[in-house]
């Protein structure tokens, strides 16, 4: 071997360099463990809330030795930055897609108009985007084109306003107001992640990532380790919009009666509603006598005065108009904003605007606030006048929000002020539409544009509203089309399943390789050792994440990596057979073997890469693994393993087998005639592919939330669960549609439902969960709150363990990458393949046998779907297996084809002779892999935890069906097309 010394030297940097970057994730570990025992030591589990305490005196231990020097060479702080990324599924935590509204930016680039040919081109481009893969811009160009008449974009009711006239003029045809509006619109999109950024980087959590997804206006958030998540939820969603009003007093005669006429005309609306209600339900005489008295009379104050039976008399001194319940607000809300009760509104308040406060945690009663309010709904002062925010404490030493204005703000504050003051009203502090305080001016004017947010809160809450100030608001709304929250013990749960299966993994093939080939198989167990250190060092050094699959990734890694060594012993071992003495067989045995390892590598790295554009999150943490255990798998297997057996062998009397006793002869001398049975094969297969076409048309595939929408909940209970009861429960109160299985042991589940997918925001999340809680209460321990249920607190072994939500727009994203992923990577493979042997023959055996090998999967998952122990839905992991079994099964056959090329070029065809050589030749390497890869997936599929192990599933059946494709079906497809042309070539 050339430049040996210098091979030597790249290994041992690159193996010094790859523990250098992991000492970081060594030194982290370490001390975050210290803190967590110092913690626990300082706060028993007698406190109340001692989880929430516990975590912020670690935070605070963390924080006080940050700067400490550590090993001489690091600190806390450095090594932190530089430790191995773990991912939400081994951190848990918060991932999220956001879709900034491009329609919001639209109108309010369009100064809100209320031109119909506009508006009714955005109402067309709502509609289309539902079916259709342009961005939200383009659509809406195209509504416009079809349906303006006479009307330009550059009217001066649409975008030729005061807002665009530097850039936007009468004259302008719509061509030359498109790349205007383009531009506009990127750069608001650009401002969204900006202002999001300075959010997160404001929120606390290490090793944050936001990144923006092409020109569509998503922005992919990931926070791991986040462990509050309804705070990073809202952090992310709320647009910032802070507004200053002035109030309405409780006194105010117009908004006294018109609360009395809203409730007048409130039962004449009603009125048919309850009496349809009454002849479904109607109620027995005894069922009346039985019922509660005091509740009847407060549902018959009700039902009499459907606005006034829920309202309470605000609190005297207050600027509230009234009080309600806080299960209330939804329904009182409804009908204030119902055209019919609007039009009530007297001439001198008729543009008034009702909104809620924002209750404290536990209340359960919210205050109704009046605004004062004109034509074009906007509010005395915007947001943007706030130059600075910052959480503090009022003078009763509660949390509060401090914020001081600009120049025009502060004028204007003083302004709003004064007439707060000479009317005696209120000025309501409006963000987002919730009233957070409402104070009065008892002094005067205030100047100096300083001005105070008081209310019930918590410090975290003054830290996150001081911070979206002081980030800004977004320019439009921002909502989660999908999500997935995973909590922190679930997070420990994939580590510790993880690790068991990359241990068991190991250990077999070890002592699989020492088994086989005795001494050299230890030498390969060194190279896959340090294998498996140099792919640790590089996602350390790529600052890549480490995924559950990614873990998948490097666990079949060590199955795959194998190939190559056995590839190269093989060879050595026929060249030694051939009578070669030491020295020559070893370098003819890694000469001969570099094709095909090239060839089979290259194969599965190309179905890697696709996986790594197509795929998102975890997925594409299984592509990076992968891509990067090829790289250094073909390192190890070429250069370290051969510097390894070159220094043992150059010493005189050692004398190195490439097999034991028991394995010297197996597979030698065999004369196995498979062509001849490609009959029987083919015959089999296409049995096969009828049972699994016929099943895929009638009983198709469980496509999960990833395909098709929805939200999903693992949940977890004290004891033992039946599905089918709770699957009845929930159907009663989502609807239709809500699937719930066993999810590993009996007592988890996992339910899927449709209910209100379209919907985005917080609250609707919060709604599903909360009907999840009252709904499985009764099987939870006793005493068991929302909030422990809830996704998100650590230490939990009970409720809600992980959810994941996909919008129906990024559910026919998703289906449609994987389509073209699936389509891309047959389509590259055969081109390759092509490329290297130089005929399409060969190219049809590889791609029939690949598409042989997918049918038959998907066949048995439709097949089985209903009836396996496990989670068998068709999701984004499910499409990683499918191309990583691509990979596998070309891998298998391009080393068949490799040796088949070999032999007919020195020898021909044959009429097939060669061919059947060239097979029995490579049977102990094809076996060799293929039973390594098995166990390898079987220790996953066994140890690797619930979430992997229909992923693993699809993979075993892809390994035993690429194997016995790469044989039965690859040659035989690639011969059978050969056939005249060996004919032709041979005289027969």
């Amino acid at each position: 071997m050339q430049n040996k010394g210098l091979i030597r030297l790249f290994a041992i940097l690159f193996g010094l360099v790859s523990i250098y970057q992991l000492s970081y994730t060594f030194i982290t570990s370490k001390l975050e463990k210290d803190a967590e025992a110092y913690a626990v030591s300082q706060i028993s589990e007698a406190e109340e809330d001692y989880v929430a305490k516990r975590e912020a005196l670690e935070a605070s231990y963390l924080d006080s030795i940050s700067d400490n020097t550590v090993l001489g060479y690091t600190s806390y702080e450095d090594a932190k930055a530089k430790e191995l990324n773990k991912g939400l599924d081994l951190k848990g935590g918060i991932n999220v897609t956001l879709q900034i509204s491009v329609k919001d930016i639209l109108k309010g680039l369009a100064n809100n108009t209320k031109n119909p040919v506009f508006n009714k081109a955005l109402a067309d481009a709502d509609e289309a985007s539902t079916n259709s893969d342009d961005t939200y811009l383009e659509l809406f160009f195209e509504a416009f084109d079809k349906i303006k008449g006479d009307t330009k974009l550059a009217s001066p009711d649409i975008f030729a306003n005061k807002g665009l006239s530097d850039e936007v003029n009468f004259q302008m045809t719509d061509d030359e107001v498109k790349p205007i509006i383009r531009r506009k619109i990127d750069e608001s999109i650009v401002s969204a992640f900006e202002v999001l950024r300075e959010r997160i980087d404001g929120f606390g959590v290490t090793q944050p990532n936001i990144q923006r997804e092409g020109n569509s206006g998503r922005i992919l958030v990931e926070l791991p380790g986040a462990k509050d998540i309804a705070r990073a939820q809202e952090l992310l969603s709320s647009t910032a919009q802070l507004e200053f009003w002035e109030t309405y007093p409780q006194s105010n005669q117009s908004i006294g009666n018109f609360l009395v006429n809203a409730n007048e005309r409130l039962k004449d609306i009603l009125e048919p509603e309850a009496k349809e209600e009454e002849v479904a339900k109607p109620e027995s005489e005894i069922d009346s006598l039985l019922s509660d008295v005091s509740q009847d009379s407060l549902d018959m104050t009700q039902e009499t005065n459907p606005l006034l039976g829920k309202l309470i008399p605000a609190n005297p001194g207050s600027h509230a108009i009234a009080r309600a319940m806080v299960s209330d607000t939804a329904e009182i809300g409804g009908y204030l904003r119902m055209a019919e009760i609007k039009r009530l509104l007297p001439n001198d308040i008729q543009f008034t605007r009702f909104l809620w406060e924002r209750p404290a945690k536990d209340s359960e009663v919210a205050d109704l606030y009046a605004l004062k309010s004109n034509r074009e709904g906007t509010p005395r002062i915007s947001g943007d006048v706030v130059s600075d925010a910052q959480d503090t404490f009022d003078q009763f030493n509660k949390p509060a929000v401090s914020m001081t204005m600009n120049t025009r703000g502060a004028k204007e504050w003083e302004e709003l002020t004064g007439d707060a003051y000479n009317n005696q009203t209120g000025i309501a502090i409006v963000l987002d539409n919730k009233v957070y305080t409402a104070p009065g001016v008892s002094s005067g004017p205030i100047s100096g544009g300083r001005s105070e947010i008081t209310g019930t809160f918590t410090v975290n809450e003054t830290k996150d509203i001081a911070n979206v100030l002081r980030a800004g608001k977004l320019p439009a709304s921002a909502d989660i089309i999908q999500s997935e929250v995973v909590g922190p013990s679930l997070g420990q749960e994939a580590i510790d399943s993880g690790f068991m299966s990359f241990m068991i993994a190991m250990a077999f093939v070890l002592v699989w390789m020492i088994f086989y080939y005795g001494r050299a198989g230890v030498f390969a167990d060194i190279a896959l050792v340090f294998n498996i250190l140099l792919i640790f060092g590089v996602l350390t050094s790529l600052g890549a994440v480490l995924t559950l699959p990614g873990i998948a990734g490097i666990v079949l890694t060590i199955g795959m990596s194998v190939d190559a060594n056995v590839l190269i012993f093989e060879r050595i071992k026929e060249e030694l057979a051939r009578g070669k003495g030491k020295a020559q067989a070893i370098a003819d045995g890694f000469g001969n073997a570099l094709s095909s390892i090239l060839d089979a590598n290259i194969t599965t790295g190309l179905t890697a890469i696709i996986l790594f554009i197509f795929g998102s999150g975890p997925i594409k943490g299984f592509a990076t693994t992968l891509m990067i255990g090829i790289v250094t798998s073909l390192f190890t297997a070429i250069f370290v393993t051969r510097l390894m057996i070159n220094a043992y062998t150059n010493k005189k009397g050692r004398r190195l087998d490439f097999s034991t006793g028991i394995t010297k002869n197996l597979f030698t001398n065999l004369h196995i005639n498979f062509l001849s049975k490609r009959k029987i094969a083919y015959i089999v297969s296409a049995i096969l592919l009828a049972v699994s076409t016929f099943s895929l048309l009638t009983n198709g595939l469980n496509q999960g939330v990833d395909f098709i929408g929805g939200r999903s909940y693992q949940i977890r209970f004290e004891k033992a669960v039946n599905p089918s009861e709770i699957a009845s429960e929930l159907n009663t109160v989502f609807g239709s549609g809500t699937n719930v299985k066993t999810f590993g042991d009996a007592n988890q589940i996992k339910v899927t439902t449709p209910y209100k997918v379209d919907e985005e925001g917080v609250e609707v999340d919060t709604e599903i969960q909360n009907m999840l809680y009252t709904t499985l209460q009764k099987y939870l321990p006793d005493g068991t709150s929302f909030d422990d249920f809830t996704v998100g607190a650590s230490e939990k072994s009970i409720g809600i363990l992980q959810s994941v939500k996909v919008g129906p727009t990024i559910a026919d994203d998703i289906k449609k990458n994987a389509f073209l992923a699936i389509v891309g990577s047959l389509l590259v493979v055969f081109l390759y393949i092509l490329l290297r042997f130089r005929k399409w023959q060969f190219s049809l055996g590889a791609v029939a046998a690949v598409f042989h090998d997918v049918m038959v999967v998907l066949g048995i998952f439709s097949l089985t779907g209903d009836i396996m122990p496990f989670n068998m839905e068709i999701d984004q992991a499910f499409i990683a297996a499918i191309l990583t079994v691509i990979g596998y099964s070309l891998n298998d056959t391009v080393v068949v084809f490799d040796r088949i090329r070999e032999i007919t070029l020195l020898k021909g065809f044959k009429g097939g002779e060669n061919i059947n050589d060239a097979l029995n030749s490579t049977l102990s390497r094809t076996l060799n892999t293929s039973l390594t890869t098995l166990i390898v997936l079987l220790a996953i599929f066994t140890f690797g935890g619930e979430s992997l192990r229909g992923f693993m599933f699809a993979m075993i059946i892809g390994v035993i069906v690429g194997t016995y494709s790469s044989v039965f079906i690859a040659t035989p497809v690639m011969f059978d097309s050969l056939k005249k042309k060996i004919a032709a070539a041979t005289g027969a």
